[in-house]
């Protein structure tokens, strides 16, 4: 029979490693807790990532439809100050200027500020029927911002169009704008590019200015998908580039534009961009 004494020792025993156990298991909890935290973030990343492309393949599928029903001619690609004027909503595939005040005035019939305006998307894009008039597909997830810069209401649109599509002029002279879809075959329709995704304070009009010179970026492709964006091509298919050089990727500041025109020679991101643009115009072409 055991002593008072033992059993008491026996009990203290029991305590203590029950206590022992319990700061094991909550250790065990944090431990766990820490490694999930960056997994669930890489699946929200993914998710991201996986929406986004749908809507450029939405987007890419609603461009070659329009040319399609239009005798092969490319949905209009306005820049500038075009984009502000509702009379040209026919001419280009969507209007509005975006910045960080709000955007360009349209009538309030029409929507109002640009920022936040989906009647643009929705109801005078010229892809607005093919896209069943969602604005949606405008816009990236991962885009966060704000009408206001630091305050408002989320932005409507951070996808654009390579300015060398849709019979814009050339921001670099003696090299090729398509008009027909029948016109593209360098690049080839599987490496031509028509959306990408732009950074939040790059955005303004609907075009991606690229200088095929190589001497500057004029608009910077956003780095929201693990320091890479979404683009999409002639053919129809998507694909996320991943940016090496640091330049294509400057610091974000909330609320601020970056300016454009900014000297990047020899800089890995831009020429493969470039290589997916456009090419010289052929003497006698």
């Amino acid at each position: 029979m055991l002593t008072l004494k033992q059993l008491k020792l026996n009990r203290q025993t029991d305590e203590a490693f029950t206590l022992t156990e319990l700061i094991s298991v909550l250790a065990m909890l944090l431990i766990l807790g820490a490694v999930q935290r960056p997994s669930m973030a890489n699946t929200h990343g993914k998710g991201q990532v996986a929406s986004c492309l749908n809507n450029h393949r939405q987007l890419v599928r609603a461009w070659e439809s329009y040319a399609q029903d239009n005798e092969g001619r490319l949905v209009g690609n306005l820049d500038g100050g075009n984009v502000s004027t509702l009379s040209n909503s026919n001419r280009t595939w969507v209007l509005g200027w975006l910045d960080f005040m709000g955007g360009n005035a349209f009538p309030s019939t029409s929507g109002g500020l640009a920022n936040t305006n989906t009647y643009l998307l929705t109801q005078l894009s010229p892809l607005a029927g093919y896209l069943g008039r969602t604005a949606t597909v405008f816009k990236c997830p991962a885009d966060t911002s704000l009408s206001l810069g630091t305050r408002g209401d989320p932005r409507v649109r951070s996808i654009s169009m390579n300015s060398y599509m849709g019979g814009n002029q050339a921001y670099t002279a003696g090299y090729r704008v398509f008009g027909k879809l029948s016109e593209i075959n360098s690049p080839a329709p599987s490496k031509a590019l028509v959306f990408i995704d732009e950074r939040e304070d790059s955005m303004n009009d609907g075009t991606f200015q690229i200088d095929m010179s190589g001497a500057t970026i004029v608009d910077y492709p956003a780095d929201w998908h693990n320091r890479g964006a979404n683009l999409s091509f002639v053919d129809g298919h998507t694909e996320t580039w991943r940016w090496q050089d640091r330049r294509t990727m400057p610091q974000h500041r909330q609320g601020l534009l970056l300016a454009p025109g900014v000297v990047s020679a020899n800089n890995p991101d831009v020429a493969r961009i470039q290589a997916a643009t456009t090419r010289r115009v052929v003497q006698g072409n």
